[in-house]
């Protein structure tokens, strides 16, 4: 089966151009900016959306995306709201694929089958669960697999080639190539060193590569997108987000627009990249 993360890649492929993937946490700083957010995200350029799901403890996170969970959480944030957010989204764009990203303890919090069952429902195409290694397969990759959601997981500057078969045996959609060793938004990538990598790991896949972590500016975004097929950018989108609030935490007025802003010069350095030789 086809899914809209399969036709979006193929689509982009057929257009010789990289993916440009956007990443913003579910209700920060509240329900309905983080909703204007997201129906606002396409028309910006992005291609592929990752809706981060709150959780108290994202180990892999830097501290911009720690504090938007942080936020998301004292407004009220569950997993049902998070859903929500996707089946609002959906009600206007049927085309756009969202991932939900994040850990599996809200998952298996509420149960592996009433949230496969949930998030199908509500319009959401893959997972990415980072604290979930491939030997604990049967635990939601392989479920979600069979619900038909696609489940993509990362790969990291560490993942050898002894390793990478085990981290690419049930993923799809696309490979999340972590580029560099640590936090979210703790560093820059190099551009020789992650065309290497991809390169690496197009050897044992035909799955599209995207690269993300440490991507700020439209330069790096079209740096990182010339060299794999897809950039994603989080950090950079969601701390313009809280640079956004005032002093009680909620949104100055037009904040959605030039949140929207920075996206739009992202996507255009993402979308100006040559695309990778064809395979």
């Amino acid at each position: 089966m086809s899914t809209r993360l399969d036709k979006r890649f193929a689509k982009l492929k057929g257009e010789s151009r990289p993916a440009f993937v956007t990443f913003i946490t579910a209700n920060d700083p509240d329900f309905d900016f983080s909703l204007e957010i997201l129906k606002g995200l396409p028309g910006a350029g992005s291609d592929v959306i990752e809706l981060g799901m709150p959780f108290t403890d994202p180990m892999a996170d830097g501290p911009a995306i720690q504090a938007s969970s942080q936020r998301a959480l004292k407004a009220g944030a569950t997993m049902k709201k998070t859903l929500d957010l996707v089946r609002a989204f959906r009600a206007g764009d049927n085309d756009t694929p969202i991932v939900l990203m994040g850990y599996y303890n809200p998952i298996y919090h509420m149960g592996v089958p009433h949230f496969l069952e949930a998030a199908k429902d509500a319009g959401v195409d893959g997972l990415i669960v980072v604290d979930l290694p491939p030997e604990e397969d049967d635990e939601l990759c392989e479920p979600a697999l069979k619900a038909g959601l696609n489940f993509i997981r990362l790969a990291t500057p560490t993942t050898d080639d002894k390793r990478l078969p085990a981290v690419l045996a049930n993923t799809s959609g696309f490979v999340y190539y972590v580029s560099i060793t640590g936090i979210t938004g703790s560093a820059t990538p190099e551009t020789s060193k992650v065309a290497a990598a991809v390169e690496r790991i197009k050897r044992h896949t035909s799955l599209p590569v995207a690269v993300g972590f440490g991507i700020k500016t439209p330069e790096q975004a079209k740096a990182i997108a010339s060299a794999a097929d897809g950039a994603v950018v989080g950090s950079a989108i969601v701390g313009a987000i809280a640079d956004e609030l005032d002093a009680s935490g909620k949104p100055r007025a037009g904040a959605a627009p030039r949140v929207l802003a920075l996206v739009r010069d992202l996507a255009n350095g993402v979308h100006s990249a040559h695309a990778r030789a064809a395979e």
